[in-house]
């Protein structure tokens, strides 16, 4: 039974939707290419823009050079919305979101200035490059790292709340062997703040304990510091290395229902949503 959705589907939707979908087709290439360099060029343009003295002398050029950006970026979100099954779900999407904003600062400086400048959030649609040089696998590497954060979630949750707790008790310690008149440590949630600081290995050094005690506490710290880093790293790694997933070769087929990217070569079906991936009628 064929998909009523797909029957209602005209031919040139299907069209539109793989060439700026995907990049299985020269013509998906080449979009993909056309679309990194207008995003990276209006980036530029904004760039330049802030820098006084090139505003002042091509104020015009660059005023020019930004609606044409922002017209074609709104041109390709009408087409991303007109040749999906479901727009809702495309526009309420990661790159959906991205592909919004990226439009929307120059529409506004209409009515605020300054918000033109909010367009290096155009940056992020330069996620899309691993299309074009065919390095859908990266979304496998990158699935697999957030499966090891889901997975491990609750192992470190409960040592970020062992470590809220030891930055309380080393901060109030502190307070106690450093607090007084002409001390940097005021009161307890200052003190904390420094045994994070510390605790974290930044730093700032605008908080320093003074007195030999105070030091031989703060050098333990420090070394602590090493340990805190090296735990939730061994976590995470730890699931990583048991997940034991075999490779799955995956190609840039987009679905059309929900937007879902990164398929294995020998999938029929959105491993998301469910809906066919064969574009034949």
């Amino acid at each position: 039974m064929s998909d009523p959705k797909r029957a209602n589907f005209s031919p040139l939707k299907e069209t539109i939707h793989e060439i700026i979908f995907e990049a299985d087709t020269p013509a998906g290439k080449y979009f993909d290419i056309i679309l990194m360099v207008f995003i990276v060029g209006s980036v530029i343009v904004v760039m330049l823009e802030s820098i006084s003295e090139l505003d002042d002398q091509y104020k015009h050029i660059f005023i020019f050079l930004e609606w044409t950006f922002t017209i074609f970026f709104t041109f390709e979100y009408l087409l991303r919305i007109y040749c999906v099954y479901q727009p809702k779900k495309y526009m309420t999407s990661f790159f959906g979101v991205v592909d919004l904003l990226a439009i929307l600062p120059t529409y506004l400086s209409l009515f605020v200035v300054g918000t033109q400048y909010l367009l290096v959030i155009r940056t992020l649609r330069l996620l899309r490059v691993f299309r074009i040089f065919k390095l859908a696998n990266f979304l496998k590497e990158s699935s697999t790292i957030m499966n090891a954060l889901k997975a491990s979630r609750a192992k470190i949750t409960v040592f970020l709340f062992f470590i809220i707790l030891m930055v309380t008790i080393i901060g109030s310690i502190m307070y106690l062997v450093e607090g007084g008149e002409g001390s940097s440590f005021t009161s307890i949630p200052r003190s904390i703040y420094w045994a994070v600081v510390t605790l974290t290995t930044v730093g700032y050094g605008d908080i320093a304990p003074q007195t030999e005690l105070g030091q031989f506490l703060a050098a333990i710290v420090m070394i602590l510091g090493y340990a805190v880093i090296a735990v939730p790293t061994g976590i995470v790694s730890a699931e990583m290395v048991s997940q034991n997933e075999s490779p799955i070769a995956v190609n840039t087929q987009c679905c059309q229902n929900c937007s879902t990217e990164g398929h294995s070569d020998d999938a029929m079906f959105c491993r998301k949503c469910g809906e066919s991936l064969n574009k034949e009628h």
